[in-house]
């Protein structure tokens, strides 16, 4: 793509090293010419690891290797590429991650097993992972702690900015710190991880604990969003704790200790996501759907997400139109308990529709004035019950059918 999504932080946050993590960058030319498409990171021993991943049936060899690895609950190294997903290719799949994991581990003086490994790219196209090893003592010999920035510009493809994140909480009397970076912009669609994220922190968390929060952070946050509807084969989310803040150990996820950085994690992951969402192809407008007064909040989420994922509310959203009968629409269509005669409507503080019609205060200057802003707030209350839920999202223009239409090309 060209040009910065619109909708893009002013910059890149300031992101503080992190004792027991370095970063390295190199060009192996796996897809893309005249930029970084390789991130090594490499962790000190005694770095634990969590992770989640796409719930596709047809996953990434990446995936898979890293879904096998993560059993031991320790990490020191991972390779992460653009530019070709390693995805659908087979028995060549599987040799080309146990190759580009003895890559990596022969420079970072690891075992394979402690090596992790994402893709993201073109599926169906055989990696040729023999282009790691002349790059490999690059990452190595480059690598440092404040490399955030180059980091999260490596494993971009169709984004059109680098995205991170940075947080710091008390666990019990020790200040940790919380990084993140994310790469995504379309095949987005919650059904965890929805892209790739990779999270670092200093708190000394045990593997189990750390499993637990993220697989509980991932719901409000990555699994909040969507783009396009559609679930990438690579889909990834880890999570590293290098354990160099020197707290006292946290082996249990009910201790109470964990509230502070438990909410400092989940700002991170709302963070990013949200970034993603800014960042979706094509899009001009960025969509806030907050779902209340539904039967139960998974009912809110499904309903929230069916709105989110019409493409006749997104091109409306993309046009300016505040035509909110596609929102009633798109609440009918979701499956979930409505009452038509109940629902009630707003785009941003303009209530369209109440009690089955369309709001007798309703002004369509007004809110043909309000579809103008690029962040759009689309409100609705069903008149059921407690049940909500909250989902971003961003408009459907015709940029994104120029970016998937020639995305091989």
């Amino acid at each position: 793509m060209t040009g910065v999504s619109p909708l893009a932080p002013a910059s890149f946050p300031a992101m503080p090293a992190i004792d027991g993590v370095r970063m390295g960058t190199a060009a192996a030319g796996i897809r893309y010419t005249g930029r970084e498409d390789v991130l090594a990171m490499l962790f000190e021993a005694g770095t634990t690891v969590a992770g989640v991943f796409t719930r596709s049936k047809c996953p990434s060899a990446p995936v898979d290797w890293c879904r096998a690895v993560l059993l031991s609950g320790q990490a020191r190294a991972l390779l992460v590429n653009s530019g070709n997903a390693n995805a659908f290719t087979g028995k060549l799949g599987v040799a080309s991650t146990q190759l580009s994991a003895e890559i990596i581990a022969k420079v970072a003086g690891c075992r394979t097993d402690e090596v992790y490994l994402a893709s993201t790219g073109v599926i169906g196209e055989p990696l040729d992972a023999a282009k790691f090893a002349p790059v490999a003592p690059e990452l190595v010999a480059s690598a440092s702690g404040d490399r955030w920035a180059d980091a999260a510009r490596a494993i971009m493809t169709t984004d059109t900015f680098p995205k991170g994140a940075t947080a710091r909480a008390k666990l019990g009397d020790t200040t940790v710190t919380i990084n993140g970076i994310a790469k995504g912009a379309g095949m987005i669609a919650p059904d965890m991880a929805t892209l790739l994220a990779f999270v670092v922190t200093d708190a000394v968390i045990a593997a189990p604990v750390l499993q637990t929060l993220l697989a509980a952070v991932v719901r409000p946050t990555f699994n909040a969003i969507t783009v396009d509807g559609d679930t990438s084969t690579s889909d990834t989310l880890l999570a590293f704790a290098t354990g160099k803040a020197g707290n006292a150990a946290i082996d249990d996820a009910a201790d109470p200790r964990l509230v502070p950085f438990r909410r400092a994690l989940r700002r991170v992951l709302t963070d990013l996501a949200q970034q993603v969402a800014r960042d979706g192809e094509g899009a001009q407008k960025f969509i806030t759907i907050d779902v209340t007064g539904a039967t139960s909040s998974r009912s809110a989420r499904r309903i929230a997400l069916s709105i989110a994922n019409s493409p006749l509310v997104k091109t409306a959203v993309a046009g300016e139109d505040a035509n909110w009968g596609r929102v009633v629409m798109a609440v009918g269509k979701a499956g979930e308990p409505a009452d038509r005669d109940r629902l009630t409507i707003w785009f941003g503080e303009h209530r369209v529709a109440a009690e089955g019609q369309r709001d007798g205060a309703y002004s369509e200057d007004a809110a043909s004035a309000y579809m103008k802003n690029r962040e759009i707030a689309i409100r609705v209350d069903l008149g059921l019950g407690a049940g909500k839920a909250t989902v971003w999202t961003c408009d459907l223009t015709h940029g994104y059918i120029d970016v998937n239409g020639s995305y091989r090309s």
